[in-house]
């Protein structure tokens, strides 16, 4: 169903989007969040020397939050699995349009009979070659496997086994294929957790300045820890709800080819010798 190639599509998409993530979050960081921060420190610090004695609050302003290097990686990650999300859906939305296409051009009454199967299989397959709309799709699969055991058992249930079993190897292409996306929604808190543990660690190494009274190193350290887990926790949980909807999709979509693969294939296929063992499907 799928080439897998060293330059297939989506070796392409996952490649690409590694590199156009990182350097699209990086250019963000370096020309306007970055200096952002920076303008919105000094300014702090100028408000500080003016009122000495109004209590110094901490900005909590959206720069701030994502200004360090362990929230840059996060988005870097999350912008990526956003591309191979995208790819992905698309992916569905091209396999749902073939619900439309009108595969073997059988009139209607006409039948398919196992004599004639082998000749719609090459017309079929012959038509999947020529058009691209039609490669590595995954419904003329299960119209070829299931034209192909047709002609050689000339049973109709095997034919509809034929399909149930190419449905499921489909699902089981799917679902490895999201095995890069389960990492990353693994790998984004993972970071998260990494700046938590860094954050935390350069506080307790200013802890001997908090005692003789300046805690502005501890309190931007410990900024950098919850910051960078807060940043993590709220991209994990938004990219294992876009994940679980892909999901989802997936599967709905996999039902619907199986059902049309039954209702306009199966169905038509008749054994004349034993016209008796025909199953409706409708």
């Amino acid at each position: 169903m799928k080439r897998n190639s060293f330059l297939s599509r989506e070796f392409l998409v996952i490649s690409l989007g590694l590199v156009v993530s990182v350097l699209v979050v990086f250019a963000v960081y370096r020309s306007y969040i970055w200096p952002t921060a920076e303008d919105i420190k000094i300014a702090s610090l100028v408000e500080a020397n003016q009122n000495p004695d109004k209590p110094k609050v901490a900005s909590r302003s959206f720069i701030i939050i994502v200004q360090d290097k362990e929230q840059m990686v996060c988005l870097m990650l999350m912008s990526w699995a956003m591309i191979i999300l995208a790819s992905k859906a698309v992916r569905v939305i091209g396999e749902r349009s073939l619900v439309s296409y009108p595969f073997l051009g059988i009139s209607k009454g006409e039948r398919i009979i196992p004599e004639d199967a082998l000749a719609h299989y090459k017309d079929l397959e012959s038509e999947v070659s020529r058009k691209p709309r039609l490669r590595d799709k995954i419904l003329p699969d299960l119209i070829l496997a299931a034209l192909h055991r047709f002609d050689s058992t000339h049973s109709i249930q095997d034919a509809s086994l034929a399909v149930s079993e190419r449905s499921e190897m489909a699902y089981d292409e799917l679902d490895s294929d999201l095995g890069l996306l389960r990492y990353l929604a693994w790998a984004i808190p993972s970071v998260g957790f990494i700046g938590t543990v860094r954050g935390i660690g350069e506080a307790l190494a200013q802890a001997d300045e908090a005692i003789r009274g300046d805690i502005s190193g501890v309190t931007s350290s410990l900024g950098l820890a919850f910051n960078s887990t807060l940043i993590a926790l709220l991209l994990s949980i938004a990219l294992m709800f876009f994940l679980h909807l892909l999901q989802s999709k997936q599967e709905k979509l996999l039902l619907d080819l199986k059902d049309f693969a039954t209702k306009r294939v199966i169905a038509l296929m008749k054994t004349p010798e034993r016209e008796e063992t025909h199953i409706s499907y409708t």
